[in-house]
């Protein structure tokens, strides 16, 4: 995927560290003792249009803005042109944060599983409920692969 993917043109999706406020991002954070060693692995959420943080911390459990391992250390903020619109609904806002909302609706019902349905699966879920880029193929492994080699460190 190249750079053109990514968006921070507008006043208003300004990345904000000291508010901790990341407008349509994939952020993420490490877990200490296995990032250390597995460097690719980490805590994930999404943010909503408004930057405010949505994260799977806990089997039955989305968080909002209180991230379970911390505050974002990486993040990735994606363009809101790539969300596929219809004559019906254009409002690519409204569309991302149906999606975020729709995905942590659904991971409040779910036990968290280390291996196969976490913190990346609620993330991936609501790429694919937007349709991200006309794809429905995003998972845990993709998602940890892009925020490893696309992720920005935040200052």
């Amino acid at each position: 995927m190249s750079d053109d993917n990514f968006i921070s043109n507008n006043l208003s999706d300004r990345i904000d560290p000291k508010r901790a406020r990341y407008p349509h991002c994939i952020v993420w954070t490490p877990i200490p003792c296995v990032t250390w060693v597995f460097p690719f692995i980490g805590h994930m959420g999404i943010a909503r249009t408004d930057g405010v943080i949505r994260d799977f911390a806990k089997s039955y459990l989305v968080s909002e803005d209180n991230m379970d391992f911390g505050r974002p250390t990486r993040y990735l903020q994606l363009d809101l042109n790539r969300i596929p619109t219809t004559s019906n609904s254009n409002n690519v806002h409204g569309i991302w944060d149906k999606a975020v909302e729709q995905s942590s609706e659904e991971y409040k019902k779910r036990v968290h599983n280390l291996c196969c349905d976490n913190c990346h699966s609620h993330v991936a879920m609501a790429l694919n409920i937007m349709n991200y880029d006309r794809k429905h193929s995003y998972n845990m492994i993709t998602l940890s692969l892009w925020m490893l080699f696309r992720g920005k460190f935040v200052r």
